[in-house]
């Protein structure tokens, strides 16, 4: 396929994904699991207008810090269609007449860079209408493109932090691809309520912990040993947290690993801590979670040692 094709096929992808988005599903968390849906947005279309003076043929250090931080301002939706108009005219334009481009590690072929623009569209593409319920059909025909390249780079992506570790795939090209790209095309309901817990959780605001969870749900401690101590119940369950972040100082889980299946999901964490010495504490441990209705229903905890 002709690479500007490519690419204006995979940015009008991206784009429907954008005009899909309702109004109260900005905040929603998305497949990139840093990243709520206007962040993702956000990240997207400042590579856009970057695009714009990178083949116009600037250097990164003209372009300067003019893209950092937000670039959606009032109207995301708009904002995401005007990015999206200017950089397939500037592709359109530019890329026709070949050439290098400056970018952050150096000197690149302009049509290298172009195939890195046309691989996050259609990655960030699919992560939208996964967070936001929308159709995650991909085009075949440039999932066998970007498929086709991103084979010789995949190692220096994932060897840069730029994706996570390869996912488990139902062996379909688009699902060989997104777990390439370190995402389960599975990702769904109970990705969703997990994203929502665990951000709940690292606030520190027992309210929000509590709005995630059943009201019946049931929260196994680590402790005391041998077999900790079953809490069931919000009023519980409640009283627990409250006790946590009142006697805890610098609280911070840190995910090591997560998997998902149906309703269940196994997190491995690294807990940290502030003691009153000033040092820090920290032990590893394992989350089993159980979810219903989009809330977690059940929590039993574990840890090493």
């Amino acid at each position: 396929m002709e690479l500007i094709t490519l690419h204006r096929r995979a940015v009008e992808q991206w784009a429907a994904r954008v005009a899909a988005i309702k109004k109260d599903q900005w905040v929603d968390p998305t497949p990139c699991t840093q990243w709520s849906v206007r962040e993702l947005v956000n990240h997207v279309v400042a590579e856009e207008l970057w695009a714009v003076p990178l083949l116009g043929g600037a250097t990164v250090q003209e372009v300067g810090s003019q893209f950092d931080g937000d670039v959606l301002g009032e109207d995301p939706a708009g904002r995401a269609r005007l990015g999206a108009d200017e950089a397939v005219a500037v592709v359109d334009t530019v890329v026709p007449g070949g050439g290098r481009v400056q970018l952050s590690y150096g000197e690149e072929d302009m049509g290298e860079y172009v195939r890195q623009l046309c691989a996050d569209h259609l990655i960030h593409g699919w992560d939208l209408a996964a967070a936001t319920g929308g159709d995650t059909f991909m085009d075949p025909e440039l999932v066998a493109e970007v498929g086709a390249w991103f084979v010789g780079r995949e190692a220096s992506y994932r060897g840069s932090g730029a994706i996570g570790p390869r996912a488990s795939t139902a062996g379909d090209p688009q699902s060989d691809l997104l777990a390439a790209f370190g995402r389960s095309s599975q990702w769904g309901p109970s990705h969703v309520a997990l994203a929502r817990f665990s951000a709940a959780f690292d606030s520190g605001d027992v309210n929000a912990i509590m709005a995630r969870m059943t009201d019946d749900c049931v929260f196994e401690s680590t402790g005391p040993s041998p077999g900790g101590q079953r809490h069931e119940g919000q009023a519980a369950v409640r009283a627990v947290w409250e006790q946590f972040f009142r006697e805890t100082r610098d609280a911070k889980f840190t995910d090591e690993d997560t998997f998902l299946s149906g309703d269940r999901a196994c997190v491995r964490w690294r807990f940290t801590w502030t003691s009153e010495d000033g040092s820090e504490g920290h032990v590893r441990g394992v989350d089993v979670l159980r979810f219903r209705d989009g809330l977690v229903s059940e929590k039993l905890s574990y840890v090493k040692g």
